[in-house]
């Protein structure tokens, strides 16, 4: 019996739906762009497949290496930073162990200030020390001790401006500049500044035609934070200048295999249209509770870089605050408690707030209050700082008016003077 030929007819429903003919005309534009999904992605021949190069952006190969949607938003966020190339990755934290990952070998050493993100120090703590990699802390508001600790071994430097909880203000173009003198890369957790308080790839101000006199190497940014702007997001990013660094790290970005989902990425493109009117929105709420705190009994001490006093006021005025009275600050500021209160009455305090939820991070719609046992984060208790509790808290979009009205109450229940 001859073997039945191959029907021509019609396929099966299933690879009829799977490998319907038609395409959509590709002159569609809206004021959102499009989100494309995909693992697998289609090549017309092997040879086109073979020839494809993904790491310029030139072409598509895989999903981990970028989709029309994740490119957009790495340009975006390249405009938004000052830098020229960028890589995506899950969380604020994956960006700082991917610098650390992509630049870091067995013997070598890496610097990081005293007040740095927390997770960055357990990182330094515990995986870069399981690979060798050794770690030391600095004074962030000492530039004489960033240099003392510069040793052959010092690959890299963790600079933030301003530190995490306490907000001290460091004075960041002397530091990257004592690090271009050593021939040492630095990397600015970029979180707080957001692209928009000051550029961290022109920190002078003074760049002309493309030309950066004094620049960061490397910005790591939780896109968790302002770019996201919802609470409802994950990311962070990477963001270099120099091609040859930039290769480096996304090459160990491509090893690592991380990637970001096309959804979230979608809801950041959406989001950094408003980013700079959600800022400073943020910003103006942020000094209004900060002034009424420092008229407040129970605070001894307020850690706001804006505000005259505060550590590392002047730095922030040099770095953010060139032209007097335009100088932007993110919706983040700490209050030492007076030390005459009880971390049991500070807790009290922050859970009889009713608009300030409890909760980490921040640059999202609702405000949030988190108290910090500061002596157990630090090396030694910075003597900048005065005892107390210090708590600290991020605005959300709310009425300052009501915020404040909010404080007032819990204070008046939790924090009594007399």
């Amino acid at each position: 019996m001859q073997d039945e030929k191959p029907s021509a007819a019609t396929p099966h429903i299933a690879t009829g739906l799977i490998h319907h003919p038609y395409t959509p005309p590709a002159d569609f534009q809206a004021p959102q762009p499009g989100v494309f999904k995909a693992s697998t992605v289609y090549f017309p021949t092997v040879a086109d497949m073979r020839q494809r190069e993904w790491k310029d952006k030139s072409a598509y190969t895989y999903g981990l290496h970028g989709t029309p949607t994740t490119y957009m938003l790495e340009e975006r966020l390249c405009t938004l930073e000052g830098g020229l190339q960028c890589v995506l990755v899950p969380s604020g934290l994956a960006a700082l162990a991917l610098v650390a990952l992509a630049v870091l070998s067995t013997g070598d050493e890496v610097l990081i200030p005293d007040n740095a993100y927390g997770p960055n120090k357990a990182l330094a703590d515990g995986e870069l020390r399981h690979f060798g990699i050794t770690h030391r802390f600095y004074d962030p508001m000492d530039p004489e001790d960033l240099s003392r600790q510069i040793t052959p071994r010092t690959r890299l430097v963790w600079l933030e401006a301003p530190g995490s909880v306490s907000m001290e203000f460091p004075d960041l173009p002397d530091m990257v500049r004592r690090c271009r003198a050593r021939g040492v890369l630095c990397a600015l957790d970029n979180t707080w500044g957001a692209g928009l308080a000051f550029n961290a790839f022109d920190l002078l101000g003074d760049g002309e035609g493309g030309q950066v006199r004094l620049a960061v190497d490397i910005s790591a940014h939780a896109l968790t934070k302002y770019p996201s702007g919802g609470g409802d997001v994950l990311m962070g990013s990477v963001i270099t200048r120099d091609a040859a660094l930039h290769l480096k790290i996304k090459l160990c970005h491509m090893r690592l295999g991380l990637g970001v989902a096309a959804n979230d990425a979608e809801t950041v493109l959406r989001s950094l249209p408003s980013i700079a009117l959600r800022y400073a929105a943020h910003d103006q709420t942020a000094r209004a509770l900060a002034a009424w705190w420092q008229a407040q009994p129970p605070c001894a001490q307020l850690m706001h870089p804006a505000f005259e006093g505060a550590p590392g006021h002047a730095h922030w005025q040099a770095l953010c605050d060139r032209v007097p009275g335009t100088g932007q600050a993110a919706g983040l500021f700490s209050v030492m408690i007076d030390a005459r209160f009880s971390q049991t009455q500070v807790d009290a305090f922050c859970d009889g707030l009713k608009l300030f939820k409890i909760g980490y991070s921040w640059g999202g719609p609702v405000s949030l209050v988190v108290p910090y046992d500061i002596a157990s984060m630090r090396q030694a208790w910075p003597g900048h700082l005065k005892p107390g509790t210090l708590v600290r808290f991020s605005t959300g979009l709310e009425s300052a008016q009501d915020l404040i009205l909010d404080l007032h109450q819990s204070m008046q229940a939790h924090l009594p003077m007399a």
